[in-house]
């Protein structure tokens, strides 16, 4: 007894399998590297902005430089928004230590007003 299977549709379906999945791997390459370059062009219109705007931003030069000297694969953005709220946490932590040294007397109550109007 012979049993003739059918080849040709089994090997399709394998090829077929396979060229999806080297297709899907081009593709998810070719994502990351046009997400990379989209981060470097925006870490690099940060690049030109002056030290002010920098600063409101809550970075320095010298942060937009550091990264810059990650690899190109690496997101340069990430690391400046980790620098960003590494100062912000630190300016949060000093302003309620400064406020458990200071001695509990009156304190003026917050308002929504404009200063010039606070009384």
């Amino acid at each position: 007894m012979n049993a003739n299977y059918p080849v040709l549709p089994i090997a399709a379906g394998v090829l077929l399998r396979a060229s999806a999945s080297v297709l899907a791997v081009t593709t998810g390459w070719a994502r990351h590297i046009a997400r990379a370059h989209r981060h470097r062009r925006e870490a690099a219109m940060l690049a030109g902005l002056d030290r002010r705007m920098l600063a409101d931003i809550g970075i320095t030069r010298s942060d937009v430089r550091d990264a810059f000297s990650e690899p190109f694969w690496e997101d340069p953005t990430a690391l400046l928004r980790e620098r960003a709220l590494e100062r912000r946490w630190n300016r949060v932590l000093m302003r309620s230590e400064l406020a458990e040294r200071t001695e509990p007397g009156f304190r003026r109550p917050p308002t929504d007003r404009p200063a010039r109007q606070a009384m």
